[in-house]
């Protein structure tokens, strides 16, 4: 069972445990800071958390105080006791209490006449458990963190104390999931972002509004380069679409509709006119198929374009730029015939994977994200659904992948195969997708031209091979730790001069390594040489070529890569061997 609350029950034993240490953190928050009014404590992935309404601000400074209480009431052997009340018994309680948000609770969420509630010493919780026997069986916890969180995820609402923690059943299990945690914030892309300069997040511009700083825009356009070379060769039309549209587009599609706590305020002019920002490319690539009516020689149509998509999502969802509310989407929609749409999707599986191949993308799983049972919430026929459900079922099992099943977690259209990553913090996050949509064709009435003269109505596959640029580069910043490939670095090589009379060579070895396109600065501070090398490599930069007297007289260099190695090369054998490195996009 569960708290009554917005959390699907579990009775696996640490979830069990992990659930009765947020109760633990309450009880000993409700004993420090009397007059405190608690929300919600689930426990979540390798921790729990509660929020709190206290009418004194309480920081991370106040954990340990708070930690050491709940320690002192785990000795206490205090059982976790069920009780069983009537609804007005337990609204008088609680009401007793000053706890207006359990209240709200048992008014929204509880049916029928009867309230579950654990009593932990004097504290008591709305709750239908279960907990473990007693206060004493919490034996390995941690608080980590405070946040802010709006009372059941609305921003409508107030604004909560949320304290993270983490349970382990021993000491050690704990002790190795804190070593992983400090590990962890060393790849923390946010951390990593700042301190090498990749992108920043200004107030002054917006929360979820990243700004590319000219380091990591260089990443951003080979990461581009790349796809978009690869898509063309496999048959894509790139194009460019805006990135507003009028509202009756998405009103046909059905995003406005089905989408629209998602979508950003309509721009309304006093002629009636209505601008949306596009939170998806669909619509905008149905039109482009539609501007001239197409034949089936033309199918299938594989129509790309890494578009900007604008999406209200709320402050406290936002995560460096794993979730923003602008973003850049490899997106692709392609339009063909029945007959072509289990090659298709097992080609669109196919570009995924190379695409994962080549950036290092080596932990994943397939998640067949279905629809539920609240009809009002899909668009079509179930017939519909399982046909466009039984092809990715069919492509996936075709290819000898595993998947698991998402109840509930397909697009409004149709069903979806996602290709499920994990940060460096184990968040999984959805990177790829691969679509199946019988509605939109249908919606919007698109038809091509059969080989008997017949119009047809033509299937549409949704692809987003690589992702959104955005959450993509976040993976990879964590996934190296910041030293990116060298045919992606932001800056492939420094060069070194030992002393001023060398500055002329550097400049020579640099003209020698940018006409084979590399990306190379010269450090020509006044500062020591020791201090150009720690600096370059602090910045992860893959090659430094050192130019002395000596290089600079055999028109040779000196060379050390991040990891410490050195080698005394010729200038065009090294500059060749950098070159090839790059061109085959080696890790």
């Amino acid at each position: 069972m569960a708290e009554y609350g917005e959390h699907e029950s579990s009775e696996d034993p640490l979830h069990v445990l992990r659930h009765s240490t947020a109760h633990l953190l309450a009880a000993a928050v409700t004993e420090l800071y009397p007059d405190a009014r608690y929300g919600i404590g689930p426990p979540v992935q390798d921790g729990f958390y509660y929020d709190f309404a206290f009418s004194k601000p309480v920081s991370e400074s106040d954990l340990p105080a708070i930690e050491s209480r709940m320690r002192r009431l785990a000795q206490e052997d205090r059982p976790f006791a069920q009780e069983t009340m009537t609804r007005e018994q337990a609204l008088a309680e609680f009401r007793r209490r000053g706890q207006d948000y359990k209240i709200e609770l048992i008014k929204d969420k509880v049916e029928g006449d009867e309230v579950s509630v654990y009593r932990t010493g004097d504290f008591l919780d709305l709750c239908r458990g279960p907990h473990v026997k007693s206060t004493r069986d919490l034996k390995a916890f941690k608080l980590l963190r405070v946040a802010g969180a709006y009372w059941r995820g609305d921003e409508k609402q107030p604004q909560l104390t949320r304290i993270y923690g983490t349970a382990w059943s021993t000491q050690r299990e704990l002790e190795e999931h804190l070593k992983f945690l400090e590990e962890a914030e060393k790849r923390d892309h946010k951390k990593l972002g700042k301190e090498l300069k990749l992108f920043t997040v200004d107030e002054r511009v917006g929360p979820g509004l990243p700004l590319w700083l000219p380091a990591g825009a260089t990443v951003r356009r080979e990461l581009e380069r790349f796809i978009v070379d690869e898509e063309l060769a496999r048959g894509y039309l790139h194009v460019r679409t805006p990135d507003v549209a009028r509202l009756d587009l998405y009103r046909q599609s059905g995003h406005a509709q089905l989408y629209g706590e998602n979508m950003y305020p309509p721009m309304r002019f006093e002629d009636g006119e209505e601008l949306e920002l596009r939170p998806v490319n669909c619509p905008h690539h149905i039109v482009v198929f539609q501007s001239e009516l197409r034949s089936y020689r033309d199918l299938p149509m594989r129509i790309a374009e890494i578009g900007n998509n604008w999406r209200y999502e709320r402050s406290g969802t936002l995560i460096g730029l794993n979730r923003v509310r602008a973003f850049a989407l490899n997106d692709a929609h392609i339009f063909c015939t029945p007959d072509q749409l289990m090659d298709e999707v097992k080609a669109a599986i196919d570009l995924a994977l190379y695409f994962s191949d080549v950036l290092g993308i080596d932990e994943f799983s397939y998640r067949l994200s279905a629809r539920d049972d609240v009809k009002d919430k899909w668009l079509g026929t179930e017939e519909q659904w399982e046909r466009a459900q039984a092809a990715l079922i069919e492509a996936l099992e075709s290819m000898g992948q595993t998947y698991e099943l998402g109840v509930g977690e397909a697009a409004f259209y149709g069903p979806k195969i996602d290709f499920q990553v994990k940060d460096a913090h184990r968040r999984e996050f959805t990177n790829s997708t691969v679509q199946v949509d019988f509605q939109l064709p249908e919606r919007f009435a698109l038809e091509y031209v059969a080989e008997d003269g017949t119009r047809q109505r033509p299937v549409m596959v949704h692809r987003g091979a690589a992702g959104s640029m955005e959450r993509l580069f976040s993976y990879l910043i964590e996934r190296y730790v910041g030293a990116f490939p060298t045919w992606l670095h932001p800056v492939q090589v420094v060069v070194v001069p030992i002393t001023d009379a060398q500055h002329d060579y550097a400049r020579v070895i640099a003209e020698r390594l940018r006409k084979l396109k590399l990306r190379v600065e010269v450090d020509d501070r006044p500062e020591r040489m020791q201090r150009k090398i720690r600096d370059a490599q602090a910045r992860k930069v893959p090659y430094m070529t050192i130019a002395g007297a000596r290089e600079a007289e055999a028109g040779r260099v000196n060379v050390r890569d991040r990891a410490g190695a050195q080698t005394d090369e010729g200038l065009d054998e090294f500059a060749e061997r950098v070159a090839l490195e790059v061109a085959e996009r080696r890790r």
